[in-house]
Order: structure tokens, then sequence, then C-alpha cells
């Protein structure tokens, strides 16, 4: 697996991907962040896409990604993260409404789990995904980026700058 950290507005991030395309995207917060694994090799090249588009998202000017993408996941975590793929930028959507896209109305608590799981943060926008009553709910990156994500994407902030 090939690796590469890169700082953004709000904190580092680490992407890793292989030949396949894009599979894990982790934040590096203070002393939590995750190790490099073992046989990991440091590349820069194989994700200058990917650097270059979360570039324009966080500048505001990308609203989607065109990257090659090779989540892990069960059968259905794919199909979760397929779905949380068609949300619109700068909108949200409940579990609730994630289970009945996906034809299984009393999956919520699945959809939540598989959201939760979700490897590829930010560019499978599990951030657009809210509680029932529209409350932020967990994000592997902190309520306070998932904020400040929401508010890029509906424009109550010029562009996100610091972290």
């Amino acid at each position: 697996m090939l690796y590469r950290d890169v700082s953004t507005p709000v904190g580092g991030l680490r992407l890793a991907g292989d030949e396949g395309g894009l599979r894990e995207i982790a934040f590096l917060m203070d002393s939590s962040a995750p190790p490099v694994a073992a046989g990991w090799r440091l590349a820069e090249e194989p994700f200058r896409l990917a650097v270059d588009q979360l570039a324009g998202y966080f500048a505001g000017e990308r609203r989607r990604f065109d990257l090659a993408l090779d989540p892990v996941g069960t059968p259905f975590q794919l199909e979760v993260w397929t779905a949380l793929q068609t949300i619109p930028y700068g909108e949200t959507v409940t579990y609730g409404e994630i289970a009945d896209r996906l034809g299984r109305p009393r999956a919520q608590r699945a959809v939540g789990a598989a959201n939760g799981r979700n490897p590829l943060p930010i560019v499978i926008p599990c951030h657009r995904v809210v509680g029932a009553d529209g409350s932020l709910t967990g994000f592997g990156g902190g309520i306070p980026i998932k904020r400040r994500l929401l508010a890029l994407e509906c424009g109550n902030v010029p562009a996100l700058h610091g972290s």
C-alpha cells in the first residue's frame, strides 16, 4: 500500500491506496494519528490528483470528486458508500433516508454503522448524513470538522483556512 500525508484546512489527512485506487483517508489528529502500517511506502505522485481535488474542494471550487476509489468493505457497506456519493453537495440526508433509498427502510442503524466505517471521508461524503432530527451525529474527524465541512458546502464560510 502506498500513502501520502497532506495538510488541509481541517488538519492533516493520510491518503492510502494502490493501483486499484484510493482506499483510505485518515484524519491525523494529534497523538491519535494512526501509525503507518508495516509494508506501506511513502509516495507522492499516485496521490497528486486526489490532493489537487481536495484542495479544490476546500477552496470551494469543487463539488464532486472524480477519483479512482477502492474502498474495502462488506457488500452492504459498499452499497451504503455508493449511496452516500449521490447526496448532493451542500445538502444533508438522514440515516433513514439512506435506508429508504436502499430499499431497506428498517436498516437505519445498519446504515449508521456502515456510514461510521466509511474509509474515505470527505470524498465519500459521510459528513452529509445527519440524525433524524437534523442534529450532527458521529463523524470520524469529529463534530467540529463535520460542522466546518457542511458550512463550507452551504456557503456559510468563504473557504476554510487554518484548523
